[in-house]
């Protein structure tokens, strides 16, 4: 993708979603951490239909410690890989108790410090709950870029390192939300919906699918 067009295709998507959102349920910065960190090789929705039950019972790190860890496991476990993904949950809320204060961090290193919270779900923090122009760059992400040439890589840390030059600052923190919509929803894995998409005319993607 040319570089003049990537003003056009964010303005499009811009357009069609003024104020994109996660599709991930939650009212706090703590929740919405466990909600990513729950969200690893899971759905959105999978992870809603578990924290609906959660959160109204624990949702601060003293209280999901309180729980124990076969309490938590009991309200997670639908989620795949509950049982990983419990242990991870309680020893980040014991680190947030015991060394921040029950508070989530606003930094990337003491994000990534926590048990669970990998690049990509401390990319997701820093620019949900605290406004940070980074990317998260998940399977969605990955593909929308390499496919339309938007930012083509490799890897997900080769693609987040191009975005990150790429895309123009004036979109660069609702960015990631547009390609992960675009990706669920039109530009999906075995057939995108080519004819349906509103930046076609700006993809590199020469196998479209046709009408």
């Amino acid at each position: 993708m040319k570089t003049a067009q990537i003003e056009a295709f964010f303005a499009t998507l811009q357009a069609a979603n003024p104020t994109p959102q996660t599709e991930l349920e939650y009212t706090s910065v703590f929740e919405l951490l466990a909600a990513v960190l729950l969200s690893a090789q899971a759905t959105d929705v999978g992870v809603n239909k578990a924290t609906r039950r959660l959160f109204p019972v624990a949702n601060t790190p003293q209280k999901i410690l309180d729980l124990g860890l076969e309490g938590l496991e009991g309200y997670i476990k639908t989620i795949g890989l509950y049982r990983s993904k419990a242990r991870h949950l309680m020893e980040a809320c014991r680190m947030l108790v015991e060394q921040h204060g029950g508070e989530v961090p606003r930094t990337r290193e003491a994000l990534e410090a926590l048990p669970g919270v990998g690049r990509k779900t401390a990319n997701v923090v820093l620019n949900v709950a605290f406004g940070q122009p980074t990317m998260a760059v998940d399977t969605h992400i990955f593909r929308v870029s390499n496919r339309t040439g938007l930012a083509p890589g490799k890897t997900p840390l080769a693609v987040e390192q191009q975005l990150l030059k790429r895309v123009p600052p004036a979109y660069a923190v609702d960015s990631h939300h547009w390609l992960i919509l675009h990706g669920r929803y039109v530009c999906q894995a075995r057939k995108p919906l080519c004819p349906k998409c509103a930046v076609i005319a700006y993809c590199d993607f020469r196998d479209k699918t046709p009408a």
